[in-house]
């Protein structure tokens, strides 16, 4: 299963970067159309590693990060930038999810195997 994921990973890093390419190119239609692929991409790779629980952490992170560029892509595009303070929050939630994992879950399971 590991290689067949991280063929999705490495498939939906490049859905990312050409969704990107064409937000700073301005081609709304293309970069609207390419959320699909990634969003989708990102949820199914956290679905799939739900139960390995740093996986799951970080790419809930991810999936938050993707939403906060979607939402601030989609804002410039068609909303003069206004969509920026809900960009904001979903980056602020994926911190938040990431921080707890390091705060909490990885200082814990590192604590846990020194003893």
């Amino acid at each position: 299963m590991n290689s067949s994921i991280r063929k999705l990973e490495n498939l939906h890093i490049a859905f990312w970067l050409v969704k990107d390419t064409f937000w700073v190119l301005d081609f709304r239609i293309l970069g609207v159309i390419m959320i699909f692929p990634t969003l989708f991409l990102a949820f199914y790779i956290t679905y799939k590693f739900r139960k390995q629980v740093s996986e799951l952490y970080h790419n809930l992170a991810v999936c938050f990060w993707i939403l906060a560029n979607t939402t601030w892509m989609i804002g410039e595009f068609y909303f003069g930038d206004t969509f920026r303070p809900y960009s904001t929050l979903f980056f602020i939630t994926g911190l938040i999810i990431i921080a707890y994992y390091y705060l909490f879950i990885f200082r814990k399971v590192k604590l846990d195997s020194q003893d």
